[in-house]
């Protein structure tokens, strides 16, 4: 199969396989972080801008560990990191058997609820930091595993596996993060440990396949001659426009993404029409509740179920994605969901009842490629400054800690549907990013042999070979 056949011949599919696995570690672990803002805001009594401090927490971890996680990737290989990664996540998961006993403390009046909110946080903190490793390494060894002309293809095949874990993320959060007892009384706060230990008890396995596994450290192609010792070569990565906005792009996008994801529950217990009360029966009992007007409305475990059928949206989005990249230019394609979803979030933002509802799902499925087609693009060409480049670009997720705090902020003041402007922004700039990438990078496409401007072709980074 020439999509993952290496330069020297040999097929690696299963090296595919196995890195692929990680992408749907970290789908399962942001699943459950998106979750966990509702159940905070109930359990602790904060607002939605407080019950962000997840968020923050979060993406906290991958801002600091992202340029640490960059230099051992290149000191360490891509195994070396990739496991080094994996005992970090192993570390955070089981931190949260200690969090959940503070917790306890925090219930029966000795510690303040604050002090068990810190305590939860550094958990997800820490997860995020060993999931920095794996994406910063993972991201940019998916593309290289085959030929460049597919590597856009093959980053959101990889990522398709990171969407199959974002909807059981929802559904195993809903599960253990809103459980109540045979008296309708929250379980929540007893049972959250559960799933973390089960992820850290997985990583450590997949630790010690990696450790015996076949990795093989890629060395990537230099199309705009940064490995060269030349005096008159540019080295620095920041001197290409291309992987300069992709910063910028990934800190917008992954902004408006954890927005979205994380006020979901918010959104659909708050904002969806009137239900009608005869599929409220039966098995869907339980994701319903009488509201204080006596009309039927979504319960938080409800709309944490419903999440996943958003991120159905966004796996069908990945795949078809993936065979759609295969047939045209990545940033076409990125421009034109890019500005689908300044529609969507437009949409529901005029508040239009069940098209607004709809909207919202659409959105996920059109935010489906952003993460990896932009990642795919900001590092187009810069050979071995590629691991570099990618430790930047996973800085930049940092976004997703700071924006929804402020999307938080809009719908606290005005409704969840007026906070939907803040997204609307972000995709805005996404959408310039893709439609505007021939000119910050000086190509026509990542898979075109001809410059943007007919360069000559002994300038550097003016012509590739195809493979």
């Amino acid at each position: 199969m020439k999509l993952f056949t290496g330069q020297d011949g040999k097929n690696l599919v299963f090296t595919f396989v196995l890195v692929s696995s990680l992408f749907l570690l970290w789908g399962v672990c942001n699943g459950m972080i998106d979750v966990m803002d509702k159940h905070f805001q109930t359990e602790l009594g904060l607002s939605k801008a407080q019950s962000a401090w997840v968020q923050f927490a979060h993406y906290l971890g991958y801002f600091l560990m992202a340029m640490p996680a960059g230099i051992l990737a290149t000191k360490l290989g891509y195994k070396g990191g990739i496991i080094a990664g994996l005992l970090l996540v192993a570390a955070g998961g089981f931190w949260f058997i200690p969090a959940t006993h503070i917790n306890a403390l925090a219930k029966a009046g000795t510690i303040s609820p604050n002090t068990a909110f810190i305590g939860y946080l550094l958990g997800v903190c820490a997860i995020a930091a060993g999931l920095t490793f794996l994406e910063t390494i993972a991201n940019p060894y998916t593309t290289v595993l085959g030929p460049q002309r597919f590597a856009a293809t093959r980053i959101n095949l990889a990522q398709s596996c990171n969407g199959i874990g974002w909807i059981f993320g929802p559904i195993i959060g809903g599960m253990f993060f809103y459980g109540k007892d045979a008296a309708g009384k929250s379980i929540g706060n007893e049972t959250l440990y559960i799933p973390y230990v089960v992820v850290a008890m997985v990583v450590c396995l997949l630790a010690v396949i990696f450790k015996f596994a076949y990795i093989p450290d890629i060395k990537t192609e230099d199309d705009y001659h940064l490995d060269a010792v030349t005096p008159n070569t540019a080295h620095s990565i920041w001197k290409h426009p291309h992987f300069v906005m992709a910063v910028v792009a990934q800190f917008l996008y992954v902004a408006a993404q954890a927005g979205i994801f994380s006020f979901f529950i918010n959104y659909m217990t708050a904002e969806t029409p009137t239900i009608p009360r005869s599929i409220t029966s039966g098995l869907l009992k339980s994701w319903f509740e009488t509201s204080q007007t006596g009309a039927m409305m979504l319960s938080d475990k409800g709309a944490a179920n419903l999440a996943s059928l958003g991120f159905i949206c966004f796996l069908i989005g990945r795949f078809s994605g993936a065979g759609i990249l295969k047939k045209f230019s990545a940033h076409k394609v990125l421009g034109l969901y890019g500005l689908m979803n300044v529609i969507m979030c437009g949409l529901v933002f005029l508040k239009l009842g069940w098209l607004s509802v709809i909207c919202v799902f659409l959105s996920y499925f059109f935010m489906s490629i952003m993460f990896p087609t932009i990642f795919a693009l900001g590092i187009f060409g810069l050979g071995a400054r590629a691991k570099k480049a990618s430790a930047f670009i996973v800085m930049a997720i940092m976004g997703g800690a700071i924006l929804p705090k402020l999307m938080g902020f809009v719908a606290d003041k005005f409704d969840m549907s007026r906070g939907f402007i803040v997204p609307l922004a972000c995709f805005v700039v996404v959408a310039c990013y893709g439609f505007m990438w021939p000119v910050f990078s000086g190509f026509d496409s990542m898979q075109s042999v001809k410059p943007a401007g007919g360069a000559k072709t002994d300038e550097p980074g003016a012509i590739r070979s195809e493979h």
